[in-house]
């Protein structure tokens, strides 16, 4: 930390907190210790933010316990650090929660005093700073999973900036971080707005709705409800496609690592598309032909899982492989392409109505629920014509196009948006974040203080405990 402002001081934690404050672990409390109900909080590392309390455990001991394990009970204002990721280091003020709280030991927490040489809000801005958080980096130890020691982070160097311009850092930093921070809300909301945005498409596209002005018949949709178009149809899927059948699993292990066929299952169908690469397997062709026939699938077939929860994943088959091979929680539908573009049908089924109209129906054993072959034959296909069906598809691609857009500007967005977060902490790490005044009291004036005040308390309790045993030797002799 060379080139310090004019004023500022680098000093350990352990010289900047005073003599009268605390800097300690939290306190070991084991799970025969706890009661569920319990009046005070066991605070964990869940509960410790990036710069704010979570709140987020549920953990209890009772006030029995606490006293029985001389557990230091917190006080609103302690700076609480995780000594464990993720991240290592992240602190945060402990807000008060209107009761008894105490924290486990891998948290460490900094309560401050009138002469502290920082105060915790702007040591908490401190440990979340790019600097201190590469220091506890490279301090950590741990093979599986990194820690950092409370001994450790006493030694570690912070800058200590005069008192009045800590308070104008602190006040800079909590405008500037709460506007940052609103930013994050509204960019974590887009997603949930895309999603809906998404839903209404397809709520639309198979509802006639989005083609309205492509027929030309705005009118009469104006005056409908939840009718269909007059010129669509409403078809069960077995009668248009040309085939619908779930798959099926062999009883003895049919997989082979010289198998070539892929064969999917419910995993593999994520963000309503196939993704073969995670967890692949495969069968041999011979079991492919002869035991999993009924079941094979080729590209362009829509799938459908039907054992969940979740029920509805969907996707279509890919040209990855030729032919494919599916277990009995998914059921494929073969769009007849004289009646069905498979990319349609794929769009309905992406709505959802099916699986809305059989929920009440159907049947699993305890936690799972499963739609029938016969329920998925029977299943409503709203069917207009093979133009306006392309014309849906082409309609319903590019407004997703266009919302796919957008959610990669937002990852972008929140890219740099948590980039800014640290590059304004870096920046008043450095002193660049407020104006200095040559009349604030330097860092050292105040170092010196707490230096003084630590010795004339040893010189007290050294005095306290020579007068102590004087006065005993005297018992003796008497």
């Amino acid at each position: 930390m060379s080139g310090l402002p004019k004023g500022w001081q680098s000093s350990s934690l352990d010289k900047i907190v005073p003599h009268d404050a605390t800097i300690s672990d939290g306190d070991w409390v084991e799970s025969k210790d706890q009661d569920p109900n319990g009046t005070v909080r066991l605070i964990q590392l869940a509960d410790i933010g990036d710069g704010n309390f979570r709140n987020k455990s549920q953990r209890f001991m009772n006030n029995e316990a606490a006293c029985r394990l001389n557990c230091s009970f917190l006080k609103e204002g302690d700076l609480l650090v995780a000594r464990m990721p993720d991240p290592l280091g992240r602190a945060c003020l402990f807000p008060g929660i209107g009761q008894n709280a105490v924290t486990v030991v891998d948290v460490c927490f900094i309560r401050e005093t009138s002469i502290s040489a920082i105060s915790n809000t702007l040591l908490k801005h401190w440990f979340n700073s790019p600097y201190i958080r590469g220091v506890i980096s490279a301090n950590a130890s741990g093979s599986t999973r990194k820690r950092i020691t409370r001994k450790k982070l006493e030694k570690f160097e912070f800058p200590v900036p005069p008192l009045a311009e800590q308070k104008r850092i602190v006040k800079k930093l909590d405008e500037v971080l709460a506007q940052v921070d609103t930013i994050k809300a509204r960019l974590e909301g887009i997603p949930d707005l895309l999603k809906r945005f998404r839903q209404s498409v397809l709520a639309a596209a198979v509802s006639g709705k989005l083609t309205e002005e492509w027929r030309g018949d705005t009118k009469q949709a104006a005056e409908r409800t939840l009718n269909l178009p007059q010129s669509w149809q409403l078809k069960s899927a077995n009668e248009v496609c040309s085939k619908v059948q779930s798959g099926s699993t062999p009883r003895n292990d049919p997989f082979n690592q010289n198998g070539t066929v892929p064969f999917l299952k419910v995993y593999n169908i994520v963000n309503q598309e196939i993704d073969f690469d995670y967890k692949p397997q495969f069968v041999t062709t011979e079991t492919h032909a002869d035991k999993l026939k009924r079941s094979i699938a080729y590209p362009g077939d829509v799938l459908m899982n039907i054992v969940g929860p979740p029920l509805g994943k969907v996707a279509i088959v890919t040209t990855q492989y030729p032919e494919w091979n599916l277990n009995q929680a998914i059921t494929l539908f073969r769009a007849n392409d004289e009646l069905l573009n498979n990319k349609y049908l794929y769009y309905v089924l992406c709505e959802g109505a099916l699986v809305r109209d059989v929920m009440p129906e159907t049947k699993g054993s305890v936690g799972q629920v499963n739609i029938s072959l016969t329920q998925c034959r029977e299943s409503k296909v709203p069917l207009p014509s093979l133009d306006e069906q392309k014309e849906i598809v082409r309609l319903v691609d590019q407004y997703f196009a266009f919302a796919d857009t957008i959610e990669a500007q937002v990852k972008k967005a929140q890219a740099r948006v948590d980039n800014l977060t640290q590059s304004i902490l870096a920046k008043a790490f450095r002193g660049e974040l407020v104006p200095q005044d040559p009349n604030d009291e330097p860092a050292d004036k105040l170092l010196e203080r707490i230096a003084q005040a630590r010795a004339d308390a040893e010189a007290l309790a050294k005095a306290a405990k020579k007068a102590e045993n004087a006065k005993k030797r005297a018992a003796k002799k008497s």
